[in-house]
């Protein structure tokens, strides 16, 4: 007699399972369209800057905002805790690794200073370029009015898990709908990495949906508790809820990939896989004009009790122009994002992002090391 199974399971795909299959037709790189849209803010770039104390500082965002992406500060970080920001950055630049966290947990337990936060903002849109800020969901409806008198024109409402529905004794949390009415400007949410979650926070009103949970390079989640889902099924199931979305209501959500994107290849199988756009964190960690020194660390990290990141080292290597425009100096795809991702296309045959979802894209555990055994050998990457 056949025994019953307690649950099913079903194969999940990251980065490095996959590869892309050439189009029947190619087309010149330089005549691709990467353009992205949210709300009434168009980007030549489809990549966001991640919210990260190491990344995104008001400095980079008007720089990175220039370039043509959408830089998004982090309004629970360093920079509105701190009247001198740099120097909290260089402690834990400074910090003995083994005292990293500790330190962290100090410094993030500041006050955040609702003064400081009007300050970057303005900032910002002095330089001339879009404003998008991030919010955790317990600080959102406290700061979030804060944020729009500042002037910010996108709002990020992120944590390592946001759903539509939330389950708590305490008093009414979060209600994502009356925050889309209350902003009346474009909002993203994250971070999600199932169907049915993305499609509820759809249902919400939001413009654009944050995808993924545990795979930054300097996340642990998924080693603390146990939760995630590789980047590539992610991304293709949130995907489907958009177009489900669209279908039944009209609107189109914009799907962003976040988390995971080491090399232009990453970058290129995100948008295969079905993303809008990519936010991306420890390689623009890596640009000279990031506020990290070279390090780079996780939101989750300060946590009092249960510290889900790390910091890492990953070095000071190019201009943040080299790292999104190339030329690049390296092979290892690290830098020229955006030429990798318009190669990709062209050799893929889609001349748009939407064109780019049709790509085939294949099962391929063997893709990076087939026929590789020199470079294997010599630990080149």
């Amino acid at each position: 007699m056949p025994h019953l199974k307690f649950k099913e399971m079903v194969p999940t795909y990251g980065f490095d399972d996959v590869a892309l299959v050439p189009g029947d037709v190619t087309i010149n790189p330089d005549q691709t369209n990467i353009d992205f849209t949210i709300g009434n803010f168009k980007f030549s770039i489809p990549i966001l800057a991640s919210a990260m104390d190491a990344v995104v500082d008001p400095t980079l965002a008007i720089k990175f905002g220039k370039l043509g992406g959408l830089a998004v500060l982090n309004l629970e970080g360093v920079q509105t805790r701190y009247e001198n920001p740099d120097e909290i950055l260089e402690q834990i630049a400074q910090a003995p690794q083994i005292e990293v966290t500790s330190l962290l947990q100090k410094i993030y337990s500041a006050p955040i200073k609702e003064n400081l936060i009007a300050d970057c903002i303005s900032t910002i849109k002095q330089g001339g370029v879009t404003c998008a800020a991030s919010l955790t969901p317990a600080n959102t409806k406290r700061l979030a009015p804060i944020a729009k008198e500042a002037g910010i024109d996108v709002l990020v409402v992120q944590s390592t898990v946001t759903t539509a529905k939330h389950i708590s004794k305490s008093y009414q949390g979060l209600i994502l709908s009356e925050l889309c009415q209350m902003m009346s400007l474009p909002i993203i949410v994250g971070n999600c990495c199932s169907y049915s979650s993305a499609l509820e926070l759809m249902r919400t009103g939001i413009d654009a949906i944050l995808v993924g949970v545990g795979p930054g390079a300097a996340c642990t989640t998924r080693e603390v508790i146990g939760v995630g889902v590789p980047q590539i099924t992610a991304t293709m199931d949130c995907a489907a809820a958009r177009e489900t979305y669209f279908k039944k209501q009209g609107k189109y959500v914009s799907v962003i990939t976040d988390g995971g994107i080491r090399i232009g290849g990453d970058l290129c199988k995100a948008f295969a896989a079905g993303a809008d756009a990519v936010m991306v964190g420890s390689p623009l960690a890596q640009a000279m004009e990031a506020p990290g020194r070279g390090y780079h660390w996780g939101m989750s990290q300060p946590h009092p009790v249960l510290p889900r990141g790390t910091r890492i080292k990953v070095g000071t290597v190019a201009s943040l122009e080299q790292i999104l425009f190339g030329p690049t100096t390296v092979t290892d795809g690290t830098q020229n994002l955006v030429g990798a991702l318009r190669t990709s296309m062209g050799v893929c045959g889609a001349r748009s992002i939407k064109e780019m979802h049709k790509v085939k894209m294949i099962i391929a555990p063997a893709i990076k090391t087939e026929g590789k055994y020199f470079q294997a050998a010599q630990n080149i990457p």
